[in-house]
């Protein structure tokens, strides 16, 4: 996998990862992803609204619920359910939207970069982490 230049400085320079849509099944790739990144020393605050805690950690609701700076928020939801997640993370401040792999909105990506963020689309974090450092994945 090839790694841009943007990618290696956001995955380099910000260290705290909202997982939107993070799940406690294992088999899912969102409880992969959340733990490999915080395998690798990112602070990662799993979103989900219908369970308490994901690999041991608090979940929240919504971006606005969570109680510190986020600086990335990684999403694992459906294309077309992408503007409510843009705009909180627009509202929270956060710096980077990444789009995990299948995850493609036009729309969403460019109302978020006319907002300032970083955008990334259709690529998974984890995989992206693991060819810049090479971690295993």
């Amino acid at each position: 996998m090839r790694v841009t230049k943007i990618e290696k400085e956001i995955l380099s320079k910000y260290k705290t990862i909202a997982v939107v849509g993070a799940s406690p099944d294992p088999q899912r790739h969102s409880n992969a992803v959340m733990a490999y990144l915080i395998g690798t020393g990112y602070k990662v605050i799993p979103i989900n609204p219908t369970v308490e805690s994901v690999l041991g950690r608090k979940t929240y609701p919504d971006l606005p619920s969570v109680p510190e700076k986020i600086e990335v928020v990684d999403v694992f939801r459906a294309s077309d359910k992408l503007m409510p997640t843009v705009d909180e993370a627009i509202a929270v401040g956060a710096k980077v939207l990444w789009l995990q792999e299948g995850v493609i909105n036009e729309e969403a990506a460019e109302k978020a970069r006319q907002a300032g963020l970083i955008v990334i689309m259709d690529k998974c974090l984890a995989k992206a982490h693991a060819a810049f450092t090479g971690a295993k994945h």
